[in-house]
């Protein structure tokens, strides 16, 4: 098996590879790949936004393991993501992690400690909807069912109840996450793939997510608490291994974070956080129109309120500066877009900081004053946060 290794927007790697190797890299969309222009059998493999590993099978059955680690270190990376747009779970962990270098085995460590917290007092039960052909009647029966499959027939009965079991949303997902951490290319030490196995069999009655079928939502409770953490980095697992594609003759597997949306996630929602006592509402991802036509939407990624209802702020969050041939500052054309629509007359593009210089420019005849800010992610969590709060305040003002 070849395996690469890369880090998220290095500098392009030469490696040797032969053709039907680079050209299915470059099929898969994991990573740039292109072949050297003077050297032949070399290849420029150069990685993007995606963090994590994935599995890309060549036509005639081979496997290229490609990993890519993300510049920030993986506690810090870990941190952000306890800031997605699901607002139920963790923040940090006790996991000690400082020697990681790959987000994957650490996740996994993480997953088999906290699930095995979670099951410590046995597996939680509810009630799961269930239909069935049944000789009794139990809950009620389903009229058209028992006509359409029955033809006027009183037995069997078509019938519907709420069946107490454990076999529900919570105990699926920890199943499912245990089976994905289990079945990717991941280094994973000998104690945390042991605790996956254990945990596999504790969950063995629990019915797995079909790959492909929606991840089932759960309700934070009193009678879940215990299983929150363990619950989050489900789901954390559940949506970064969905990377499954055939692009051509290419099959492609594996656990990718898209590191742009993280760092769109942690800034919409630690600046709805650091808002959420002074007054009016923050919506994120909010839809506007542009024209007065309302042919052209626009969707800036975070929006404050006043009481009333008024827009009094905007903002962007932007991993990476986007530079398009032709529109080398179509970020800051966006945000003119945003403050135009909504009336106000500044706004905010947050960046990682080495992505964009921090600046403020006033926009001719329009009196608008667009906003650059740059975040450094590779400071402790404390100091990171207090970055976003001052960002907050100038929102508030």
């Amino acid at each position: 098996m070849t395996s690469i290794e890369l880090i998220e927007h290095a500098p392009a790697r030469q490696l040797t590879l032969d053709d039907m190797t680079g050209q299915a890299l470059a099929a898969s969309g994991i990573a740039e790949a292109a072949p050297d222009p003077w050297i032949p059998g070399q290849w420029r493999i150069r990685a993007g936004t995606k963090v994590g590993v994935t599995a890309v099978t060549l036509p005639d059955g081979r496997v290229i393991t490609v990993r890519i680690r993300p510049k920030v270190p993986i506690a810090r990376l870990l941190f952000l993501l306890g800031y997605s747009r699901n607002p139920k779970g963790w923040r940090t962990d006790e996991v000690p992690m400082a020697e990681e270098t790959e987000l994957l085995p650490v996740l996994a460590r993480l997953f088999a400690v906290q699930t095995e917290e979670a099951l410590r007092q046995g597996l939680i039960q509810g009630y799961q909807p269930t239909e069935e052909t049944a000789l009794i009647v139990r809950g009620r029966i389903r009229e058209a069912d028992q006509i359409r499959k029955h033809h006027g027939r009183f037995l069997p009965l078509e019938i519907a109840h709420d069946e107490f079991t454990a076999d529900i949303a919570e105990n699926r997902l920890l199943r499912t996450a245990c089976e994905r951490l289990l079945r990717l290319p991941v280094r994973v030490s000998k104690d945390t793939r042991g605790k996956l196995q254990r945990l596999r069999v504790r969950l063995a009655e629990i019915t797995p997510i079909d790959r492909g079928h929606q991840v089932p939502s759960w309700r934070a409770s009193r009678l879940n608490a215990r299983y929150h953490k363990a619950l989050r980095l489900a789901e954390l697992v559940l949506h970064g291994s969905s990377v499954e594609h055939h692009p051509g003759d290419v099959m492609v597997s594996g656990f990718l974070f898209d590191m742009a949306r993280v760092f769109e996630d942690f800034v919409t929602v630690a600046l709805r956080e650091a808002l959420a006592d002074d007054g009016g509402h923050c919506v994120l991802q909010d839809g506007h129109h542009l024209d007065e036509d309302r042919q052209i939407r626009i969707v800036p990624d975070f929006v404050r309120y006043s009481g009333d209802g008024i827009p009094v702020a905007v903002a962007d969050a932007k991993y990476k500066a986007e530079k398009p041939e032709g529109f080398p500052d179509a970020d800051l054309y966006q945000m003119l877009s945003y403050c135009t629509a909504l009336n106000l007359p500044e706004g905010h593009l947050v960046y990682a900081k080495g992505n964009a210089t921090h600046a403020a420019h006033r926009v001719r005849h329009a009196g608008i004053t667009i906003h650059q800010h740059a975040l450094d992610l590779d400071q402790p969590p404390a100091e990171l946060l207090d970055e976003i709060g001052a960002l907050a305040r100038l929102l508030s003002t």
